[in-house]
């Protein structure tokens, strides 16, 4: 290439002038020219920088044991490679310790909980009504009002809607609705110990959490139950009633404000205790499955 003479000049183009021309670098251009050269020594590849007296081997058997012995967990790798440095002058970059972890999958959001896992594997599903009931709360996207909160109160034995609430502010006032609406249709009052001997089982939402849901439930005598942590499935029938309620009565719906969600919520659970056949229930009803059940109870 830089054999290239000028016609009218007579003298040799540059390198620089040659690449620009041909669109390449002048880097690649220089590899090409070694490799052509047989007399020139090929130099071997090797990394750049200082040479530590650590393999990554090594290194990996240091940052494990730097793990285990340390009493926290969820950290990265800047403070291993801190505690490395300071406490085993142990000097490696910061960079190819973050490498070396990131090939052993030992990233802190790589690394396992310290612990035992707690599987659900028991059922919630009663053997007759009013032994736990189910709760929780969904958001409807409506174009006028914005989020609004929907919350449900479901019987875990025949897996019927017993109360419900929708409004604009998800509070823990408006979570106790219905619960409260379910105590008054059933049991007649919202007094004290009115329900002694239920449990409600429930998820650790902020309005569940509130001191003040704790405390309504057990005036009632309610015993809070709580779903496990990142297992919905604990929490299950409340959660395939809100799953259904979407499928059947939200999605492919325009809600203008929380008085359309409210109107489908109320004509959805209406529908579903009357017409919604469960499999478990022997493909009757939910309030078919009550009604026997009162007959059977009277007899």
């Amino acid at each position: 290439m830089s054999g290239l003479t000028s016609p009218d000049t007579g003298r040799a183009y540059g390198t620089k002038r040659t690449c620009r021309a041909f669109g390449v670098s002048r880097s690649s251009y220089y590899a090409w020219r070694t490799g052509k050269d047989p007399d020139r020594p090929s130099v071997p590849t090797r990394k750049r920088g200082p040479k530590t007296t650590f393999t990554d081997d090594e290194l990996l058997a240091l940052v494990r044991d730097d793990l285990a012995a340390s009493p926290f967990v969820g950290e990265g790798h800047r403070k291993v490679w801190a505690r490395l440095r300071v406490l085993k002058d142990v000097r490696v970059s910061r960079k190819r310790l973050l490498r070396v972890m990131r090939e052993a999958n030992l990233l802190s959001p790589r690394r396992r909980p310290q612990g035992s896992a707690q599987l659900h594997q028991g059922t919630i599903t009663t053997e007759e009504p009013n032994q736990m009931w189910g709760t929780d709360g969904a958001r409807i996207l409506t174009a006028d009002d914005g989020w609004v909160w929907s919350f449900f109160c479901v019987e875990h034995w025949n897996a019927e809607c017993l109360g419900y609430h929708v409004t604009k502010r998800g509070t823990r006032f408006a979570a106790l609705e219905p619960v409260a609406m379910a105590l008054t249709d059933l049991y007649g009052s919202v007094r004290a110990d009115v329900a002694r001997g239920l449990a409600l089982r429930l998820d650790h939402g902020c309005q569940y959490l509130a001191d003040h849901f704790l405390k309504q439930i057990r005036y009632w005598g309610i015993a809070p139950s709580f779903a496990f942590v990142a297992e919905p499935q604990t929490n299950g029938v409340a959660e395939r009633f809100i799953r259904t309620l979407k499928e059947q009565a939200v999605y492919g719906r325009v809600f203008q404000n929380v008085e359309e969600v409210r109107a489908a919520v109320a004509a959805f659970v209406e529908t579903y205790n009357t017409e919604w056949r469960l499999e478990k229930l022997g493909f009757m009803t939910p309030r078919e499955a009550r009604d026997q059940f009162d007959r059977t109870l009277a007899a």
